[in-house]
Protein backbone atom coordinates (compact mmCIF):
# COMPACT_ATOMS: atom_id res chain seq x y z
CA UNK A 1 0.00 0.00 0.00
CA UNK A 2 1.54 3.30 -1.13
CA UNK A 3 0.47 6.68 0.23
CA UNK A 4 2.03 9.58 -1.66
CA UNK A 5 3.20 12.70 0.22
CA UNK A 6 0.73 15.62 0.47
CA UNK A 7 2.48 17.55 -2.31
CA UNK A 8 2.26 14.67 -4.80
CA UNK A 9 -0.45 14.89 -7.52
CA UNK A 10 -1.58 11.34 -6.68
CA UNK A 11 -2.22 12.11 -3.01
CA UNK A 12 -5.96 11.49 -2.37
CA UNK A 13 -6.64 15.12 -1.40
CA UNK A 14 -5.01 16.43 -4.56
CA UNK A 15 -6.89 13.97 -6.75
CA UNK A 16 -10.14 14.99 -5.06
CA UNK A 17 -9.38 18.67 -5.70
CA UNK A 18 -8.80 17.88 -9.38
CA UNK A 19 -12.05 15.94 -9.67
CA UNK A 20 -13.99 18.74 -7.94
CA UNK A 21 -12.51 21.31 -10.33
CA UNK A 22 -13.36 19.20 -13.39
CA UNK A 23 -16.89 18.63 -12.10
CA UNK A 24 -17.44 22.29 -11.22
CA UNK A 25 -19.60 21.65 -8.18
CA UNK A 26 -22.74 23.32 -9.51
CA UNK A 27 -24.48 20.44 -11.25
CA UNK A 28 -25.60 16.93 -10.45
CA UNK A 29 -22.83 14.38 -10.04
CA UNK A 30 -22.87 11.01 -11.81
CA UNK A 31 -20.88 7.99 -10.58
CA UNK A 32 -20.34 4.70 -12.45
CA UNK A 33 -20.63 1.52 -10.39
CA UNK A 34 -19.28 -1.79 -11.67
CA UNK A 35 -18.94 -4.00 -8.55
CA UNK A 36 -19.51 -3.27 -4.86
CA UNK A 37 -20.78 0.24 -5.59
CA UNK A 38 -23.84 -1.55 -7.03
CA UNK A 39 -24.62 -3.71 -3.99
CA UNK A 40 -23.14 -1.48 -1.26
CA UNK A 41 -23.19 2.09 -2.61
CA UNK A 42 -23.12 3.98 0.73
CA UNK A 43 -24.26 7.22 -0.90
CA UNK A 44 -27.64 8.78 -1.60
CA UNK A 45 -28.57 8.78 -5.28
CA UNK A 46 -31.70 10.37 -6.69
CA UNK A 47 -31.57 8.30 -9.89
CA UNK A 48 -29.90 5.19 -11.23
CA UNK A 49 -29.63 3.79 -14.74
CA UNK A 50 -28.09 0.82 -16.49
CA UNK A 51 -25.00 2.02 -18.34
CA UNK A 52 -22.20 0.83 -20.59
CA UNK A 53 -18.69 2.21 -20.94
CA UNK A 54 -16.17 1.50 -23.67
CA UNK A 55 -12.40 1.36 -23.35
CA UNK A 56 -12.42 -0.32 -19.92
CA UNK A 57 -13.53 -3.68 -18.60
CA UNK A 58 -14.29 -5.16 -15.16
CA UNK A 59 -11.44 -7.43 -14.03
CA UNK A 60 -10.69 -9.29 -10.80
CA UNK A 61 -7.11 -8.05 -10.94
CA UNK A 62 -6.65 -5.62 -8.05
CA UNK A 63 -4.76 -6.76 -4.96
CA UNK A 64 -6.59 -6.25 -1.66
CA UNK A 65 -4.62 -6.37 1.59
CA UNK A 66 -7.28 -4.79 3.84
CA UNK A 67 -10.87 -5.18 2.64
CA UNK A 68 -10.74 -8.70 1.14
CA UNK A 69 -7.36 -9.95 2.26
CA UNK A 70 -4.35 -9.19 4.45
CA UNK A 71 -0.71 -8.31 3.74
CA UNK A 72 0.14 -11.94 4.54
CA UNK A 73 -2.66 -13.39 2.41
CA UNK A 74 -3.78 -10.84 -0.15
CA UNK A 75 -7.17 -11.05 -1.77
CA UNK A 76 -8.63 -9.57 -4.93
CA UNK A 77 -11.27 -7.03 -5.87
CA UNK A 78 -12.62 -5.87 -9.20
CA UNK A 79 -11.22 -2.84 -10.98
CA UNK A 80 -11.79 -1.06 -14.27
CA UNK A 81 -8.80 -1.93 -16.44
CA UNK A 82 -8.16 -0.52 -19.90
CA UNK A 83 -9.53 -2.41 -22.91
CA UNK A 84 -12.91 -3.79 -23.88
CA UNK A 85 -16.19 -2.62 -22.39
CA UNK A 86 -18.19 -2.86 -19.18
CA UNK A 87 -21.86 -2.87 -18.27
CA UNK A 88 -22.80 -1.46 -14.88
CA UNK A 89 -24.94 1.22 -13.30
CA UNK A 90 -24.69 5.01 -13.10
CA UNK A 91 -25.95 6.91 -10.08
CA UNK A 92 -26.96 10.58 -10.01
CA UNK A 93 -26.40 12.65 -6.90
CA UNK A 94 -28.33 15.88 -6.51
CA UNK A 95 -26.09 18.95 -6.78
CA UNK A 96 -27.12 20.18 -3.33
CA UNK A 97 -25.88 16.97 -1.68
CA UNK A 98 -23.16 15.99 -4.12
CA UNK A 99 -20.22 17.63 -2.31
CA UNK A 100 -21.03 15.77 0.90
CA UNK A 101 -21.66 12.50 -0.94
CA UNK A 102 -18.41 12.85 -2.90
CA UNK A 103 -16.48 13.26 0.35
CA UNK A 104 -17.96 10.00 1.67
CA UNK A 105 -17.26 8.23 -1.61
CA UNK A 106 -13.65 9.42 -1.57
CA UNK A 107 -13.04 8.13 1.95
CA UNK A 108 -14.28 4.74 0.82
CA UNK A 109 -12.61 4.41 -2.59
CA UNK A 110 -9.51 6.61 -2.36
CA UNK A 111 -7.90 6.38 1.10
CA UNK A 112 -4.52 5.64 -0.52
CA UNK A 113 -5.09 7.13 -3.97
CA UNK A 114 -4.67 3.77 -5.68
CA UNK A 115 -7.27 4.41 -8.39
CA UNK A 116 -7.07 6.77 -11.34
CA UNK A 117 -10.43 8.58 -11.13
CA UNK A 118 -11.70 9.60 -14.56
CA UNK A 119 -14.79 11.13 -16.13
CA UNK A 120 -16.03 8.58 -18.64
CA UNK A 121 -18.93 8.76 -21.10
CA UNK A 122 -21.55 6.24 -20.03
CA UNK A 123 -24.23 5.19 -22.48
CA UNK A 124 -27.66 4.77 -20.92
CA UNK A 125 -31.11 4.15 -22.44
CA UNK A 126 -31.90 7.83 -21.78
CA UNK A 127 -28.69 9.13 -23.36
CA UNK A 128 -25.01 9.52 -22.56
CA UNK A 129 -23.86 10.95 -19.24
CA UNK A 130 -20.33 11.68 -18.06
CA UNK A 131 -19.73 9.87 -14.80
CA UNK A 132 -16.92 9.56 -12.30
CA UNK A 133 -15.31 6.12 -12.58
CA UNK A 134 -12.51 4.56 -10.54
CA UNK A 135 -10.06 2.98 -12.98
CA UNK A 136 -6.83 1.12 -12.26
CA UNK A 137 -3.63 1.53 -14.26
CA UNK A 138 -1.87 -1.61 -15.42
CA UNK A 139 1.34 -0.05 -14.06
CA UNK A 140 -0.07 0.23 -10.52
CA UNK A 141 1.62 -1.97 -7.88
CA UNK A 142 -1.91 -3.08 -6.95
CA UNK A 143 -2.61 -4.47 -10.43
CA UNK A 144 -1.84 -8.20 -10.47
CA UNK A 145 -2.91 -8.93 -14.04
CA UNK A 146 -4.76 -12.08 -15.09
CA UNK A 147 -4.17 -15.01 -12.73
CA UNK A 148 -4.32 -18.72 -13.49
CA UNK A 149 -7.35 -20.60 -12.17
CA UNK A 150 -5.25 -22.46 -9.59
CA UNK A 151 -4.05 -19.16 -8.13
CA UNK A 152 -7.62 -17.82 -8.08
CA UNK A 153 -8.88 -20.92 -6.31
CA UNK A 154 -6.18 -20.56 -3.67
CA UNK A 155 -7.30 -16.97 -3.06
CA UNK A 156 -10.97 -18.01 -2.96
CA UNK A 157 -10.13 -20.59 -0.31
CA UNK A 158 -8.04 -18.42 1.99
CA UNK A 159 -8.17 -14.65 1.45
CA UNK A 160 -10.26 -12.75 4.01
CA UNK A 161 -10.16 -9.11 5.11
CA UNK A 162 -12.17 -6.69 7.21
CA UNK A 163 -15.21 -6.91 4.91
CA UNK A 164 -15.04 -10.68 4.39
CA UNK A 165 -13.61 -13.07 1.84
CA UNK A 166 -12.69 -12.52 -1.78
CA UNK A 167 -15.07 -15.35 -2.66
CA UNK A 168 -18.00 -13.63 -0.92
CA UNK A 169 -17.11 -10.44 -2.76
CA UNK A 170 -17.17 -12.31 -6.08
CA UNK A 171 -20.51 -13.93 -5.28
CA UNK A 172 -22.02 -10.65 -4.11
CA UNK A 173 -20.95 -8.90 -7.29
CA UNK A 174 -22.30 -11.73 -9.45
CA UNK A 175 -25.67 -11.67 -7.67
CA UNK A 176 -26.02 -7.88 -7.88
CA UNK A 177 -25.18 -7.84 -11.59
CA UNK A 178 -27.74 -10.56 -12.27
CA UNK A 179 -30.28 -8.54 -10.29
CA UNK A 180 -29.63 -5.62 -12.64
CA UNK A 181 -30.04 -7.84 -15.70
CA UNK A 182 -26.30 -7.78 -16.44
CA UNK A 183 -24.51 -10.96 -17.50
CA UNK A 184 -20.73 -10.93 -17.15
CA UNK A 185 -19.42 -14.14 -18.68
CA UNK A 186 -16.07 -14.06 -16.88
CA UNK A 187 -17.71 -13.55 -13.50
CA UNK A 188 -20.11 -16.41 -14.18
CA UNK A 189 -17.14 -18.57 -15.20
CA UNK A 190 -15.40 -17.79 -11.90
CA UNK A 191 -18.55 -18.56 -9.91
CA UNK A 192 -18.83 -21.89 -11.72
CA UNK A 193 -15.14 -22.57 -11.09
CA UNK A 194 -15.70 -22.08 -7.35
CA UNK A 195 -18.79 -24.34 -7.48
CA UNK A 196 -16.91 -27.10 -9.30
CA UNK A 197 -14.32 -27.12 -6.52
CA UNK A 198 -16.99 -27.27 -3.79
CA UNK A 199 -16.28 -23.75 -2.53
CA UNK A 200 -19.89 -22.70 -2.94
CA UNK A 201 -23.25 -24.35 -3.41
Amino acid sequence: MILHPPTHPRHPANQLARIRAEWGGHKDLWVFGYASLIWRPEFDAVEQRAASIYGYHRALEMRSTINRGTPECSGLVFALVSGGSCRGMVYRMDAQRAHEELDKLWLREMPTGVYDPKWLPCRTPQGTVHALAFTLSRTSPSHVGPLADDALLSIFRSACGRYGTTLDYLLGTAASLRGCGIVDREIERLVELARQHALTA
